[in-house]
This record gives C-alpha cells, structure tokens and sequence, in this order.
C-alpha cells in the first residue's frame, strides 16, 4: 500500500467523523500511523527484491569441488547419460559393467555448495564429498583454498570441513535458525552452485513440512519450490532474517532438472550433527534398544487403544538400556522424556538427540493400561539391521497341519520332520509353527510365510493350535476385530495385528 492510498483512507475516514477539529486531527493520526504499520508488515511478508539479502549472505556460500580416482574397464567409451531412474541408465550400466577390458585410472571431479559457519568450518552434504581425495573450496572472489574432513554423517548425509589456510578470513558466518517456526507458505532462499554455475540465488515459499524421503533414520526435511539443482547439494536454505534453516540435499526430478519440489534437511536435525561432528569429529547418539514397528489400526485394536499412535516395542536388546528399565516386546511407546510419540518414526530422532547417560521418562501401553518407566539411555555404537520379512513363495504341504481359518494359515508343532522342513534348527522352539499360508488371507496380507513361528496370539504365549484358536475366540468375545502376533523368524521377533476374517 503506497503513501497516496494511506492518505486518500486517512480522508475517507476524517469525513465520517465528528466535528471536533481536536478529535478529528488525533483520529485521523492515529488511523494514519496504524494503516502504515500494515502496509509495512504486508511489504515485509511479500518482499519487492531479494537483492539487499543475497548481497549479504553470498560471501558466505562457497562452492565444493572434489577430486578422486576412479577405475574404468573400458577406456576412451563413456555411458550415455539418461535422467536418473531411466530404465535405459540401468541397461547401459549393466552392459558397461560386464564388458571386459583393461582396466584404466582416471581422475574425476565433482561440484557441490557449502557454507561457512561459526569457527571457519564449512558444512556441506556428506554425498558431496563421499569419496574425495582433494576438497577444494572456492570463495565467492573464486579464492580457492584446500579442505580437510572435520566429520561425517552419512545418516543424515551432513559433513563439516576445516579449511587448511590457517589464515583467517574475511567472510561473515552464517546464523543457524531454528527451522521449527517456519511454517508454510513462507518465503525462502537458496544459494548455491547449480551445474557448477558459481553463486546462484534462488526463491520460493516453503511447500511442505516434516517430509520423509527415505533418505535415512531421521528424515525431517522442509520442501521448497525454490528452484534447486544437481550442485546446490549442501548449499544453505535461508529465511528472510537470512538464518540458516536447512541444507539443500535432494530433489524430485523425472527430467534430472528442477521441477519446483526440493527437500533441505531442517536444521532442527542439522544443527546437534554439526556441533557434534565440529566437537568429537563423530556423532554421538542416544540408544534405547529396542527395534520398533508402526502402530496400525488392526494393532491398535488389539491392544485396546483407541488411535495408531506410539510405536510398537517388536523386539528388546537383552544387554539395552530399554530392557534394564523393564520395557518388553508388545509395548506401545507412547511418550518419550515428556514428548508425545504420534507416530513410530518420530521416536528414533527423540532418542537419538538425547544426552548419553540422561535419565528420562518413557511412557507405555501395557496390558490395557498406560505405565511409565525410567530409561537411562546408552550411547549408540552401531546402527542395529532390520530383518527381511518378505513373504515366500514356497508354501510345503498342509498334510498334517491344523486350519487357523479366522487368520488364513496352516499351523503345526515343531516336530523334527517340521523343523527339517524350514531349516529351524535344533535349538528350542517355543509356539507353532506355519506350514501354509492362503495368498488371499489376512496373514498374507502382513507379510506373515511359512516357516514362521507363532510365539504369542495378544501376548499369551501359545503352544498348539488350539492354543491358538482360543486366543481369537477370546478376542471375538471382546467384540475385538483383530488380534497381535508375536511371530519369530530366523531368530528375530515380529509384531504383527492381524485383522480377523470376516470382520466389518
């Protein structure tokens, strides 16, 4: 809103007053003042030129080039280049792969973004600099000054250089924001290195929140339509008071080019790894040592919570800080130090982020009722691999095998012709085991196979089939509409709430 419009208001709204000239004056000053104050906040939400913040924030923003050697079996012949997840690059990659020839060493470079903060380190994306025998960073005057690796952490694809200099220099450094109060529809900025371009600004609005890409256990990233391309990688994402609120790491891209949907990794998950890479040169992680599976609502039903919410213990580190403080397989985490857990992949960043050796409260759905427990958490060394639990093909013969029809599998004792069958070994096997399962039935659809081992029908152990079958009619009886199995398979638990055949 320009002057001339305040004034032609201030006008319009004299003339409605009453004749008091003393009145009138002091109205019309203050309707004056305050149509100002809301014509400067509306030119602060939408901005006339990004100009004035990228002149600051540009020294600041550096460009990345890596060098290493890379081995080629086929010398002088390059692989055409297709968008990423073409089915001709996976052709021709294979193609390139099996043909021999001698092989030859060449030295290949690579182009990123970065930015320096606090102390003269540099932070960047660890995929940048994954490999690299040489890391050169190049100021915005295209100064050129070598790096070394401070730290990584592949997890959240987030490293820190130190650069070799050793003489200070004359480049302010970055403000990490807090990422947690942006919302959407926000406007930001990105600077970086696009296609090895040099300083390149671009805008757009925060799109979407809390993203999960499957990028690693801790996704949190802001989506942006600001434009961002392949050299942008680690380059900042600012907000209008030019605070760094996330690191540009990934795009969506059918064509390999920009298509309005980028992801930065918040900072809110970035800032803790950078202070602790800059620290200890590594990440140090809370671990509370359990494995943890989504609360579904056939789950959900069979514990008697009323959402899916939490996330559901499948199984308990024997030596883990969660197992000393009494949480077992079958609880539903439902709070974590205060915090609630709205859903499973919430819970892995709660503890992740929290101080080693800190006591905290965890509360749990236990048996139809919450309870809290005191966890000191432990100090995550490696990360645990999750089992495989795709469904077989191979379905031996039901002879013999007794009908779980509520659930759409066959099950058995674990005889010693029954253990040959599956391979399970010689070791003790608690429950039945499934000989068969119906594609179409309720098991199949969890993922559950043959060779499974029922071990618990809603954490009561079971022992034969119509140990089995008397747990589901129980749950009929409670007009419940699924039941929770603890099925084991080459020695890992699973968790899974089966919803009962036939059930509305």
């Amino acid at each position: 809103m320009t002057y001339r419009m305040v004034s032609r208001a201030v006008v319009r709204a004299i003339d409605t007053l009453p004749d008091d000239r003393l009145v009138r004056w002091m109205i019309a000053g203050l309707l004056a003042i305050a149509t100002l104050a809301s014509a400067a906040a509306a030119q602060a939400r939408t901005p006339e030129s990004f100009a004035d913040l990228a002149e600051r924030l540009l020294p600041s923003v550096v460009n990345i080039s890596t060098t290493q050697t890379v081995r080629a079996s086929h010398p002088g012949i390059e692989m055409p280049q297709f968008p990423p997840g073409s089915p001709f690059e996976e052709f021709f990659k294979h193609f390139f792969d099996r043909r021999d020839g001698p092989q030859t060493e060449r030295r290949a470079t690579s182009l990123g973004s970065g930015f320096i903060v606090e102390g003269g380190y540099v932070v960047t994306n660890n995929h940048v600099i994954e490999g690299a025998e040489e890391i050169t960073v190049i100021l915005q005057d295209d100064t050129r000054l070598e790096a070394e690796l401070v730290g990584t952490d592949p997890k959240t694809d987030v490293a820190v250089l130190k650069l070799k200099s050793g003489r200070e220099l004359d480049v302010p450094a970055l403000t990490l924001g807090d990422s947690g109060r942006v919302r959407v529809g926000d406007w930001v900025v990105a600077i970086g290195n696009p296609f090895g371009l040099g300083g390149t600004v671009t805008a757009g609005i925060v799109s979407a929140r809390g993203r999960d890409i499957n990028a690693g256990p801790y996704d949190d990233f802001i989506q942006t339509d600001a434009s961002i391309n392949k050299g942008n990688s680690g380059g900042p994402m600012f907000n209008m008071d030019g605070e760094v609120i996330g690191i540009n790491t990934a795009i969506y891209s059918p064509s390999g080019g920009s298509v309005g949907i980028g992801f930065a990794l918040a900072m809110e998950v970035a800032k803790p790894v950078i202070e602790q890479l800059i620290e200890y040169g590594r990440t140090r992680r809370g671990w509370l040592g359990v494995r943890i599976q989504t609360v579904t609502p056939e789950v959900a039903e069979s514990l008697g919570l009323d959402d899916p919410k939490g996330a559901l213990v499948a199984a308990v580190s024997e030596d883990g800080p969660g197992a000393g403080a009494g949480i077992v397989a079958g609880d539903v985490i439902l709070t974590f130090d205060g915090r609630a857990v709205p859903e499973m992949r919430r819970l892995p960043r709660m503890v992740a982020e929290t101080e080693i050796d800190r006591r905290v409260p965890v509360r749990v759905w236990r048996d139809g009722e919450t309870l809290t427990v005191d966890v000191r958490i432990g100090e995550l060394e490696e990360e645990e691999e999750a089992a495989d639990w795709t469904r077989g093909d191979d379905a031996p013969s039901p002879a013999a095998a007794h009908e779980i029809p509520d659930l759409g599998l066959w099950v058995m004792p674990p005889t010693e012709d029954v253990r040959d069958r599956f391979g399970l070994g010689d070791g003790p096997i608690g429950g039945v085991v499934i000989t068969r399962v119906d594609g179409d039935g309720p098991a199949a659809e969890k993922g559950i196979q043959p060779g499974d081992v029922i071990v618990e029908v809603n954490q009561y152990e079971v022992a034969t089939a119509a140990d089995v079958a008397a747990r589901i009619e129980e749950a009929r009886s409670r007009d419940r509409r699924s039941v929770l199995l603890f099925v084991e398979r080459q020695g890992d638990l699973r968790i899974a709430g089966v919803r009962l055949r036939d059930a509305d």
